[in-house]
């Protein structure tokens, strides 16, 4: 037991340092280059009031307005989305879940598209009716669960399905009728994934919906770890497992709705990711959703890092996460085969 936490601290600890370090190469990685001194002088000038050459006033900007909202988010998008991946693959005990088995991605999409081809403040637009419409599409599989109300774990995936269906159909339509030339293409790229918009005020909003939500996660991992066991174990230690489902559920779609309509689709971080986090130390919540936030974020700053460095073109951050996931989720299959990890 002992050694046990002497391990999981030590891999926390290692993650942290490497997520600090992360952090600060994001800051200067990129099309505007930032060297390690330039950074120091640009962030004690901001502390001290302290005028800098004119040959770092644009390097200044670009990092208080562009690089260093974009880093935070990426942290923010990797831990929600981490996190939110770990706990609905608890609550449905099944590893192969991902924050949008309820639709909320395929409304936030649908949102976005609708918003992209309406006339007025296109961008405000765009996060109001993803937000709206993945919120939305959780509420309809949830609805639908309750009206059936047999066996509400299958159910409630079923529903899912019906509902991710139902918006992909709408999203084939907005798609029909949009502009070839013109929405088309912005809904295309939308979809793929990319913190190239964000501003301080996406912070401001994105931050408090998943920080709460991560903090109450944190509070509730002990509970996490008996609605794993099925509902007739959680009743017989005196929980009420409809009740934390439907409470967890919805904590999990606002953060991922919030996410989606901030930065578009971002796959795989919510699947893979608390593979990762079981992989090195093991299935209990207490330990495993730390390390999961950790992770998510690493992963998401290292794929973010990767889609503007790699070329002078920026690439979307979903191709990254996508083409990264996909293989690192294989080896994790075949490395914990036969060891009941599915």
């Amino acid at each position: 037991m002992i050694k046990s936490m002497k391990n999981h601290n030590t891999i926390f600890f290692l993650l942290t340092v490497l997520l600090v370090l992360l952090f600060l190469s994001s800051l200067m990685m990129g099309r505007l280059e930032i060297s390690f001194s330039q950074l120091v002088t640009i962030i004690l000038s901001k502390i001290t009031g302290k005028e800098i050459s004119d040959t770092l006033v644009t390097k200044s900007l670009g990092f208080w307005w562009i690089r260093f909202p974009r880093c935070i988010m990426a942290v923010i998008i990797g831990t929600g989305l981490a996190v939110s991946g770990a706990v609905y693959q608890a609550l449905f005990r099944n590893p192969l879940v991902s924050p949008d088995i309820l639709g909320v991605s395929a409304g936030c999409t649908f949102g976005a598209a609708l918003g992209l081809i309406l006339p007025g403040d296109t961008f405000s637009l765009v996060h109001i009716l993803a937000f709206f419409f993945g919120l939305a599409a959780v509420s309809m599989a949830m609805g639908i669960a309750r009206l059936i109300s047999i066996k509400p774990i299958i159910v409630l995936v079923l529903s899912g399905m019906v509902v991710l269906s139902f918006f992909n159909a709408l999203l084939m339509i907005v798609k029909y009728f949009s502009d070839p030339f013109d929405e088309l293409p912005s809904i295309i790229f939308w979809i793929m994934g990319s913190l190239s918009r964000v501003t301080w005020q996406d912070i401001f909003i994105a931050l408090p919906v998943t920080g709460a939500g991560i903090i109450l996660f944190m509070l509730l991992r002990f509970r996490l770890n008996i609605l794993s066991l099925g509902d007739i174990q959680a009743k017989s230690l005196g929980m009420n497992p409809s009740a934390f489902r439907f409470i967890l559920i919805v904590i999990s779609s606002f953060i991922v709705a919030m996410s989606v309509a901030t930065c578009g689709q971002i796959c795989w971080i919510g699947l893979i990711i608390p593979h990762m986090a079981r992989t090195l130390v093991g299935p209990e919540h207490e330990k495993m959703l730390p390390v999961t936030a950790l992770l998510g974020a690493i992963f998401m700053l290292g794929a973010d890092g990767a889609a503007r460095s790699i070329s002078s073109a920026e690439i979307p951050v979903g191709i990254i996460t996508a083409f990264v996931g996909a293989p690192v989720f294989g080896f994790l299959l075949y490395k914990n085969r036969g060891s009941g990890w599915l």
